[in-house]
This record gives structure tokens, C-alpha cells and sequence, in this order.
């Protein structure tokens, strides 16, 4: 008695076939938790810390381009210092090891050179030279003296003339940065849940995509 065995058929093409649906339904099920992430992640910062925080949130796939069973996924952010302060929380102190000085509403966006506004770059040529002002059991205060208010819709405050400086008229003096030893950033994101439920996606889906397109075929 023999028993004779055998396979039938095309067994490396029948194996490649697999191979590639296998490929596909990772690579489809990737792309698609890897954009889920990036909304999620976007949706919590943009409340928090503006929409163009939000957009620094990018999202990168490897391969590239194509199907791979390797497939592989990164979402970061390119405020990542920012982003990261907001999400495990953070005390920040001053690099020179003195005060923040944090800009008020009155404060120019942009200071000499076009960077953010500091006190190292505050444009006292056109608006005067800034003033330490002490405040017993406040923060202390950098100020501007001899100010005027603008008026219509621009607003915000410029140097008083020559004129108004010499008569007094209409003179105040405007705070233009807060003075404090330290900023405490509470915990605010909870990206680490979105990882955990991207953890819990990605499996389900590949499986899901599995089952669809064997019955496609």
C-alpha cells in the first residue's frame, strides 16, 4: 500500500497572493489608524494651544508609498517641547536663572529683528526705555513710561510727542512684561489614552481588512 502526496496548483503564486492581501490589509489598516491619531492628537491641542500648534502635528509612513506586511507609522509634532510641557506637565524657569518675563496684551508681538518680544529685544527706540517697577507681594512689573493710547481700530499705546511729554497731557504709563521666578504647566493632554485606543485599532482593523478583501476575491 502507498500513499502518494502532492501538491496541487501553483503554490509560490498561491503564497504570494497571500503574502500581498496580508500586505495590503496591514498597510490600509496603518494608514488608517496613523490619520486617526493625527486628528486626535489635533483636536486635543487646538483648544488648548491654538491651530497652529495643532498643525505642527504631521504624520509619516514607512515604505513611503506602497503595501508592506513591515509597515510602520510615526505622528509627531514639530512644537514637541511644547506639546510635551502640556502633556506630562512642566515647571519652567528662566534660562539665565532670574525672571520669566511674560509679554502682556500691550506688548509688541515682534520685537527688534522680528522675533518674539523680549525684554532683550524690546524696541526701546521707538517706544522708550523699559522700567523695573518692584510690587510687595506681587510680580514685578517692566514698564513704559509716557505712553498715549492709539486710537481707532489699530489701538494698542505709542510714544507720546515731544509736546505731550513736556505738558503731561494724556501721558500713562503701560506694563509690558510680567516679572515671575518660575511657570507651572499643569497636565492638560491625555495623548498617551489616544496611543493606548491606536494600540487596540490597529490589531481589529487588520482583521477587519482581512475578512473584506478575502471576500472581494
Amino acid at each position: 500500500m502507498r500513499l502518494k502526496l502532492a501538491v496541487k496548483g501553483d503554490l509560490v503564486r498561491a503564497m504570494k497572493a497571500e503574502e500581498e492581501r496580508i500586505a495590503r490589509s496591514v498597510t490600509a489598516a496603518g494608514d488608517s489608524v496613523l490619520a486617526w491619531v493625527q486628528e486626535e492628537y489635533r483636536e486635543q491641542i487646538e483648544p488648548l494651544l491654538g491651530r497652529r500648534v495643532a498643525k505642527t502635528v504631521r504624520k509619516k509612513r514607512y515604505p513611503s508609498a506602497g503595501n508592506s506586511i513591515g509597515w510602520a507609522g510615526l505622528v509627531y509634532s514639530r512644537a514637541n517641547k511644547v506639546v510635551a510641557n502640556w502633556q506630562h506637565g512642566a515647571t519652567i524657569h528662566s534660562a539665565d536663572g532670574f525672571f520669566l518675563a511674560i509679554p502682556t496684551a500691550a506688548a509688541p508681538k515682534k520685537g527688534v529683528g522680528g522675533k518674539r518680544i523680549s525684554p532683550s529685544n524690546f524696541p526701546e527706540h521707538s517706544l522708550g526705555p523699559l522700567r523695573f517697577v518692584y510690587r510687595k507681594g506681587k510680580p514685578a512689573l517692566l514698564v513704559v513710561d509716557e505712553q498715549r493710547a492709539r486710537k481707532g481700530k489699530r489701538g494698542g499705546f505709542a510714544r507720546a510727542s515731544a509736546r505731550s511729554r513736556k505738558t503731561g497731557t494724556g501721558l500713562v504709563t503701560v506694563p509690558m512684561f510680567v516679572l515671575v521666578p518660575l511657570v507651572r504647566v499643569p497636565k492638560k493632554l491625555s495623548l498617551e489614552r489616544v496611543q493606548s485606543r491606536a494600540g487596540q485599532r490597529f490589531p481589529r482593523q487588520i482583521r477587519h481588512n482581512l475578512e473584506t478583501f478575502t471576500a472581494e476575491e
